[in-house]
């Protein structure tokens, strides 16, 4: 189960509320000055990406994430101890359950980094491909506006259009999509950083959730605050359900445009034919010279994958029992996975075929003609 360990975006998260949760304490009188300087100089490795071999875990763990805050702990603590010229093991100067999970407990700390890390790769990762992708079919809608073409409904003939109409319904489907993410991000800038194990905020200080999350949002430069229900930030995880239905809303509109693009290039001489893809590479070992619509099939089977991470994201979503959700790991997993392989695939389907579309004009001319 390697393949299924966390990846940067999750061990960042945690280096990120670490660090702003020893901050906050200090702030707090919690925590002596010595202390935090010495978990933020250790954290700050962790947000870095220099102790990733650290962090060995998977998803497939207990529900509430527990495992791996306590890996943050341990991996900060030692690394901690280590720069202050300590014995790594000895908890001595930096303990870390006292020290660097003070005023926290697994219940709130990995949902707050589950936060951290979805908004960190939809922001950083996810928008801006899709956007980029969203520019060249722009273009190509202004280049192609032009250019008259048989419609099809119910895969039948119908009226005319024109290709830089046909065009602008894929550029409309990922300006939709992309406001669709934005309008399901203010819930992931709630955290649960303040609840401790049921919400009470039981053995932290009364003003450490609003300052460790001011500290996050400070080192992200994203508005997280503390959520105003932390019982609900524990129990449920409805934000991230909504951000899956989000990428699930995508994957449908890319869906439509990679099938589109596929049946407009069918062919070469007994499909539709009316635009070319480009050529990536052979397409049959045994038919010389058959090209596939590589780019189009693999973007139609990332999004099969994300409509699977949505179903097992909306069924654990429903698994909150009482005071806490024990289903954590997977969903935040599923919610990233889906982010990381929409962003590939549009990269790949703008580079690999969206640039090279061009119309095929002399049988656009004759399908507009046959259809009179």
């Amino acid at each position: 189960v390697e393949r299924f360990q966390w990846g940067r975006a999750v061990k960042r998260a945690l280096g990120v509320l670490k660090k702003s949760a020893a901050l906050a304490n200090g702030e707090l009188g919690q925590l002596p000055e010595e202390k935090v300087a010495l978990i933020v100089q250790a954290s700050n490795e962790v947000i870095n990406g220099t102790l990733d071999d650290h962090f060995p875990l998977v998803v497939f763990q207990t529900g509430s994430g527990t495992q791996s805050n306590m890996n943050a702990n341990e991996v900060i603590s030692n690394r901690a101890i280590e720069i202050a010229g300590g014995d790594m093991g000895s908890k001595k100067p930096i303990n870390p359950n006292d020290d660097v999970n003070r005023g926290q407990s697994s219940n709130d700390t990995f949902p707050t980094a589950m936060h951290i890390a979805a908004v960190d790769v939809i922001h950083g990762r996810l928008i801006p491909s899709v956007q980029l992708l969203r520019d060249v079919l722009a273009d190509l809608e202004q280049q192609y506006g032009d250019i008259v073409k048989i419609g099809r409904t119910h895969l039948q003939d119908a009226t005319p259009i024109t290709l830089g109409q046909e065009i602008s319904s894929w550029r409309t489907q990922l300006d939709e999509r992309i406001s669709g993410i934005e309008r399901a991000l203010p819930g992931l800038y709630e955290l649960a950083i303040g609840g401790t194990a049921v919400g009470t905020g039981l053995n932290a200080h009364p003003d450490f959730g609003e300052k460790a999350a001011a500290f996050i949002s400070k080192e992200t430069g994203h508005p997280f605050i503390s959520a105003p229900n932390k019982f609900s930030a524990l129990a449920a995880h409805d934000a991230l359900v909504e951000v899956s239905a989000a990428e699930r809303g995508l994957a449908m509109a890319l869906l439509k445009i990679a099938n589109d693009i596929r049946w407009l290039a069918s062919g070469p001489r007994c499909g539709i034919g009316e635009i070319a893809i480009p050529e990536n590479e052979p397409g049959s070992s045994i038919m010389p010279g058959k090209v596939n619509p590589t780019q189009c099939e693999a973007l139609t089977m990332v999004c099969a994958q994300v409509f699977g991470n949505d179903a097992t994201v909306a069924f654990a979503g429903s698994q909150g029992n009482f005071q806490l959700n024990v289903y954590k790991p997977v969903m935040i997993h599923c919610v990233l996975e889906s982010a990381d392989l929409l962003a590939d695939g549009c990269d790949s389907m703008r580079v690999h075929c969206a640039t090279g579309i061009t119309p095929n004009l002399n049988r656009i001319e004759q399908h507009l003609n046959d259809s009179l």
